[in-house]
């Protein structure tokens, strides 16, 4: 007889989420369970190490297909997610097969997780992520569910909290911020969260590489480019002439979108500083102190 698969979060998951999260880790294998017999879907394995905010579990559907099951922690937004991959359709994204919202599960189309575009050099590495990009970049659809830039990004006061000696960085990220939404918005569906580990290799035949975890929000492209402008973060901060790396990294990435260099610019400092303060409030204090490093950077 075949041993049951092991249904436990990784451990990774489990030291990320709060605890307040508990009941709802404890409750994983269950609703595994649940999903696996409402999808007619068989379990090979948890995916490890998997990610932050949700556990992903490889399986098969009825007719051999390979797919993965994602579950998505309490805060994640599936039903965003959902209707952000099902816009996109499978252009320069994962497809969802099955969406259960309500209980942070989606069925996804499998693709090679353990081989995503930080397996490749930089630079053919960032050409790869701009071409995925320019994939999604698409209208968001009349009446559409998704939040705006504007409102994503408001949870940054003044009042944030940071080791000392930083706090001008919070007023010259807010300023950057009133000043790009000041002008008439653009309206494009963005990944959010995207970055070099959010896109994986595939053989679809659709593209080789297909981007996953979108966190969507509608605005400007020059936000979605201000993430993938401090990709690879720690080898950044470790390289000799970092600042003036990062400087040529994102006049390249505003010249290959036709993005205002300064809108880039603005976008990138104001996402650097918010990380930074989000990672400070959460006690990751080396994630909170490359981030800001790299504020003072731009």
């Amino acid at each position: 007889m075949t041993a049951a698969p092991d249904l436990a979060p990784p451990l990774r998951l489990t030291r990320a989420q709060p605890a307040a999260a508990d009941t709802w880790l404890a409750g994983l294998p269950e609703l595994v369970v649940r999903l696996t017999r409402q999808w007619e879907l068989s379990v090979e394995r948890v995916a490890a190490p998997g990610g932050r905010t949700s556990m992903t579990v490889l399986v098969r559907r009825a007719d051999g297909t390979p797919a993965a099951l994602k579950l998505c922690a309490p805060g994640h937004s599936a039903e965003l997610e959902a209707a952000a991959l099902a816009r996109w359709d499978g252009h320069g994204a994962v497809r969802v097969l099955e969406a259960a919202p309500d209980a942070g599960a989606l069925l996804l189309e499998r693709l090679h997780g353990e081989t995503s575009l930080r397996s490749l050099p930089e630079t053919k590495a960032m050409l790869e992520a701009v071409s995925a990009l320019h994939r999604l970049w698409v209208d968001p659809g009349a009446g559409h569910p998704f939040p705006t830039v504007a409102g994503r990004t408001a949870g940054l006061t003044a009042d944030a909290e940071l080791p000392d000696g930083t706090g001008p960085l919070i007023a010259e990220a807010l300023a950057a911020r009133a000043e790009l939404l000041a002008g008439p918005p653009e309206e494009l569906l963005l990944h959010g969260d995207f970055r070099q580990g959010a896109v994986l290799a595939c053989d679809t035949g659709r593209a080789p590489w297909l981007a996953v975890g979108p966190d969507p929000v509608v605005g400007e492209r020059a936000y979605d480019l201000a993430r993938l402008s401090r990709d690879r973060l720690h080898d950044l901060t470790a390289s000799a002439g970092a600042p003036a790396i990062t400087r040529r990294r994102m006049t390249k990435l505003a010249a290959s979108v036709e993005v205002d260099p300064e809108r880039l610019r603005g976008w990138t400092l104001f996402r650097a500083v918010e990380s930074g303060v989000r990672a400070h409030a959460e006690d990751r204090r080396r994630d909170a102190e490359a981030l800001l490093e790299f504020a003072t950077w731009l």
